[in-house]
């Protein structure tokens, strides 16, 4: 029995990209990439070799060029500060007074926030705005 080695190539392709899906390994698709190319060249009739040296090289450049993507952009910040897990980070708040250890009181979505100064400098009373939460407390500066 013959092998039909474009429909080997979509299986591994389908494969990766459930894996992918499973896990969130976008490298996976990268690589899916590459089978997807094997079975076009197997489609157009090229030789086993040619397929594999298809794959190889679009599944290999397109990882390579993923991870320097990756590598020249910034990471993300912390949880706590990022502002896309965290509606709150980046909204004022009113602070009356701070204590000597530079925590406050806050009011803050109609309830009542322990805050602490995590800028620079002296805390004084004011606005201030929130940077990131540690709980239930605000960490907070100007």
């Amino acid at each position: 029995m013959a092998v039909n080695w474009a429909t080997a190539w979509w299986i591994a392709c389908g494969a990766l990209v459930a894996v992918e899906l499973a896990t969130g390994t976008f490298y996976l698709l990268m690589l899916a990439l590459g089978c997807a190319a094997g079975a076009l060249a197997a489609h157009l009739g090229w030789s086993g070799s040619a397929q594999m040296i298809s794959a190889a090289a679009l599944g290999g450049t397109a990882v390579v060029l993923w991870h320097l993507k990756r590598s020249r952009s910034p990471s993300p910040p912390p949880i706590n500060a990022n502002p896309d897990a965290h509606l709150d980070i980046g909204q004022a708040v009113d602070v009356a007074s701070w204590n000597a250890q530079g925590q406050a009181q806050v009011r803050y979505r109609g309830a009542e926030w322990q805050a602490r100064f995590s800028g620079k400098g002296e805390p004084l009373p004011g606005r201030h705005t929130i940077r990131a939460i540690e709980g239930s407390c605000l960490l907070l500066d100007r």
